[in-house]
């Protein structure tokens, strides 16, 4: 099986090109294969597979094993392993995952395509949709921002689901928060059966932001696709920013384009490969042929 390694602005997952075969225990080898020192090293692992529905399917597995529905910066990488493996020619592809089908613009410079902008569906606000149990709000009803205490401190939140479900804290300086601290606390409370992502998030002015990051199932990532995009619709509606919002985190940068109430979010960024083990033979010789021209170890 070709195993590869890529990454989206710094959150790295091992990917299986999985479209002729397939893995038994996928949960079990993406604890084995994330371990950063007795394994590969990743956030998770993410199987490209076939689809009936789409130009394949993607599904991503958590370093702890737990799969997700959606993950903004690995649907870029797939669109680019889609693109540069030949498995499509036009610069667009599309990816069935847990929570849809997603459309993907590509980014193609000489041949290689390089990033991507990505169709992540219309943004859901209501309880049920997070999902959330909140005292005295309804599955049907907007909870709007909510006031959750944890770890003897009380948090303003703002929740949205893009796919997956975001708690999006904003604060006067996201570089001093310590998500370690709250992050794990927040994800596991009751109120979110499903558990949740946590984003603490500084405004700069209504076209940036800063965001740190704290995901289920994996921990602190230099970067979350869809946690960008929950944080940058929060901050539009609560009149914070305006439509195109560029977020920094800790991996680069994400371009999140939103119009508003009942329109799709859309996120631009980066998609890059690390290495990849069916480019190089077992002799030793060098390159196989397998790889493309932007492939090769620690490129």
């Amino acid at each position: 099986m070709r195993l590869l390694k890529m990454h989206g602005i710094g959150n790295d997952y091992v990917y299986a090109d999985c479209m002729r075969e397939s893995i038994a225990e996928p949960a079990e080898l993406a604890v084995r294969i994330s371990d950063r020192h007795f394994g590969v090293g990743g956030d998770g692992l993410i199987m490209i597979c076939p689809s009936d529905r789409a130009d394949c399917a993607m599904r991503m597995f958590n370093n702890d094993g737990s799969e997700g529905s959606m993950c903004g910066n690995g649907i870029r990488c797939v669109g680019k392993y889609m693109f540069d493996n030949g498995y499509v020619t036009r610069p667009f592809v599309t990816v069935e995952t847990r929570s849809g089908v997603k459309r993907l613009e590509l980014t193609v410079e000489d041949g290689i395509c390089t990033g991507a902008r990505v169709d992540m569906g219309v943004p859901r606000f209501l309880a049920g949709d997070i999902p959330a149990l909140l005292p005295g709000v309804p599955a049907d009803a907007d909870p709007g921002t909510v006031v959750l205490s944890a770890g003897g401190r009380e948090y303003e939140a703002s929740l949205v689901s893009v796919g997956n479900p975001h708690c999006v804290i904003f604060v006067d300086d996201a570089d001093a928060a310590d998500p370690a601290v709250a992050g794990p606390v927040i994800e596991r409370l009751p109120a979110f059966p499903e558990r949740i992502n946590v984003e603490f998030v500084t405004v700069r002015d209504r076209g940036s932001m800063r965001m740190r990051v704290w995901e289920r199932g994996t921990g602190i990532t230099m970067a979350c696709g869809t946690g960008a995009t929950a944080s940058a619709v929060a901050a539009v509606r609560r009149g914070l920013c305006d439509g195109r919002v560029r977020v920094a985190l800790d991996g680069g940068e994400l371009v999140i384009d939103w119009a508003g109430e009942g329109h799709s979010a859309f996120m631009t960024g980066g998609a890059t490969y690390v290495f990849d083990v069916a480019g190089y033979d077992t002799e030793g010789s060098g390159r196989s042929g397998a790889g493309r021209p932007d492939s090769g170890i620690c490129r």
